[in-house]
């Protein structure tokens, strides 16, 4: 053992800067060890929560106390906070990609299939070819990108890496994050704090393989780039200067109006609150916006909104019917209730965190008044739309990046911006120059204009801060992995809907309960698809009377050389029970009823579910 007297002064500093290491490593070992030793063949309804390995939670914990007592030093580099970032992102975001082996989520496996489409068609289609799937092709900028990528990588599908994704969506934004908060400081504590209370709180999901997780993260882009460049004291370089920076914000636009539906909006309302104030009274980066906005749903995505027109405007203003869940999305069960109250809470305690920021840091009303305006613009977008019952989460993944700096503000005892350390900066420079002491008199005035209230004594008050940060990282957990056992299909189920999928001639129609299955949209341009459980709740309460009649006379409009396959798997009978559709014995009485039918014949099965066909008519 080595004698800490026997060090040369030299060595303690280096010592003393190296120990955020051991925290760090401790954690990713005991990640790595709880990976190795969780099974996840027989989720429950606390889907991974319940599945995982205890030490995954004391990895969590040492990370979390060990970034805290890291981030708070201001005198510790910024790259250690990096690093316990970095940390806190695989934990979160690669666990479901190393303990699954099939990707997770069945929208992931719909946009796999629409990538696939372009693939082999070669081009987009209409709606008189695609039908509702034309939708995609009308918005086809991720699409065609991830068809790209799959023939530069000369991987056979999306679906080889897209399990990943979410680690690797979630990098992407921490480079836009960071240059939004540091246009309102260079306080290390605030701004890593911020980017930790974000990673946490962003529990919504959209960060899985789909267009929005590439649109949000352009969209942090663009306000990053009016904050810092459109300001009155951001541009730089004159007119050339500011015609380069709208030239790359109309870049990032375009490419997020032919990505997704929702983002421009939300961009539009946030960049026209912006413009409004005195600082970024510029009103290009909006009107740039717009018009390309206008300009791309007056061309290709018109067939569209043509159509889905007459019901955007009658849900205009309804704010009730907006963020209305409805049937078949309410939580059902002991595991979903307690995942979706942990999820709630988490989000009400970064909000309710961030108004306290907001009254506590009275420097950061005024200071950092256009991130304030940032988190708040998207809140109007309630009386828009419902988004098909998304639109409660999509406004707090857009209000969350503004949210957790002020949340981060209130666990900090004392908070800096740009504007006060340069200030404070040039009165220090008078007062060495006038040979005035620290303690002038246009110091006190200063310090009583911005009042900065500090933590409690270290007793009691300086424990608070952790303990909030450490309950908000274990809470992400169920909020996050809390539905796996809707998301995760095993590779038996992906499996045997490949197996309908190899034998199907066609024009064949495939019925099932729900969408929630892998390969749902497999071959969309070939094959119908209809779930049942989307219908009326009249005609689903008639299908569970009597299954086997009432479904084949649904399926008995399919002509030959086609067939009509009736197919339930355990992705769709766990979504229907966690969210409040037909529960375990109506479902057990529709499989059994099909299965003692004449009308049907037993084509597949595995542990993971049946495959049904219609019979021909004599």
């Amino acid at each position: 053992m080595t004698d800490l007297s026997d060090l040369t002064p030299a060595a303690w500093p280096a010592r003393a800067a190296a120990w955020p290491a051991v925290p760090l490593l401790v954690a990713l070992a005991l990640w790595a060890y709880a990976t190795r030793h969780t099974d996840v063949s027989a989720l429950d309804d606390f889907g991974l929560v319940s599945a995982l390995h205890p030490t995954f939670w004391a990895g969590l914990a040492v990370l979390t106390a060990g970034f805290w007592f890291t981030v708070r030093n201001p005198r510790r580099r910024g790259a250690w906070s990096l690093a316990y970032v970095l940390g806190l992102l695989v934990m979160e975001r690669a666990t479901q990609a190393v303990l699954y082996s099939t990707p997770l989520y069945a929208w992931a496996w719909k946009h796999d299939a629409v990538i696939d489409h372009l693939l082999t068609s070669g081009g987009l289609q209409t709606a008189d070819q695609l039908g509702d799937m034309a939708v995609y092709d009308q918005w086809p900028g991720f699409f065609a990108a991830q068809a790209a990528l799959v023939r530069l990588l000369g991987v056979d599908n999306a679906a080889m890496y897209m399990a990943w994704w979410p680690l690797v969506s979630s990098l992407m934004l921490l480079l836009p994050l960071l240059l939004i908060y540091r246009t309102f400081t260079e306080d290390r504590r605030l701004i890593w704090t911020a980017v930790w209370l974000f990673c946490v709180a962003n529990w919504v999901g959209q960060d899985y393989f789909s267009p929005q997780s590439v649109a949000f993260a352009l969209h942090l882009g663009v306000i990053a780039v009016v904050l810092r460049r459109y300001g009155r004291t951001g541009g730089r370089g004159g007119r050339q200067g500011q015609a380069v920076w709208t030239v790359l914000l109309s870049v990032l636009v375009t490419a997020i109006v032919v990505s997704h539906q929702l983002t421009p909006g939300m961009l539009v309302v946030t960049l026209v609150a912006l413009a409004f104030t005195r600082r970024y009274r510029h009103w290009v980066p909006a009107v740039t916006t717009v018009v390309i906005f206008l300009a791309w749903c007056l061309t290709a995505a018109l067939p569209f909104l043509s159509a889905a027109m007459p019901d955007m405007i009658r849900s205009v203003g309804d704010v009730g019917a907006n963020v209305e869940t409805g049937y078949g999305a309410t939580p059902t069960g002991t595991g979903a209730v307690m995942t979706s109250w942990a999820a709630r809470l988490l989000s009400g305690s970064v909000l309710l965190l961030a108004l306290a920021g907001v009254l506590r840091q009275r420097v950061l009303r005024h200071r950092a008044l256009p991130l304030l305006l940032v988190a708040a613009a998207p809140l109007p977008m309630f009386v828009a739309s419902s988004y098909g019952s998304e639109m409660i989460f999509r406004v707090l993944m857009f209000t969350l990046p503004g949210a957790a700096f002020f949340a981060a503000a209130a666990l900090l005892p004392k908070v800096r911006t740009l504007a006060a350390d340069a200030a404070d900066a040039a009165d220090a420079a008078a007062r060495e120059k006038d040979g005035r002491s620290p303690t002038s008199t246009t110091s006190t005035a200063r310090r009583r204009r911005f009042p900065l209230p500090s933590l409690p004594p270290l007793r009691y008050g300086a424990w608070v801060p952790p303990l909030v940060l450490l309950a908000g990282t274990l809470a992400f957990v169920p909020s996050y992995s809390g539905k796996d056992r809707i998301n995760y299909f095993p590779s038996s189920e992906v499996a045997l809907v490949q197996q309908l999928f190899d034998q199907a001639p066609d024009d064949s129609l495939v019925v099932a309960a729900n969408r929630n299955y892998p390969l749902a949209y497999e071959q969309y341009w070939r094959v119908d698809h209809y779930w049942f459980l989307d219908d009326a709740r009249h005609h689903v309460d008639e299908i569970v009377r009597d299954p086997a009649a009432v479904l084949a006379r649904d399926m008995a409009g399919v002509e030959a050389p086609a067939r009509a396959y009736f197919l339930l798997t355990q992705g769709q009978v766990a979504n229907s029970e966690m969210n409040g559709q037909l529960n375990t014995s109506q479902l057990r009485r529709v499989r059994e009823s099909v299965t003692n039918s004449p009308l049907f014949e037993r084509v597949a099965q595995n542990s993971a579910g049946v495959l049904y066909v219609l019979k021909p008519a004599s």
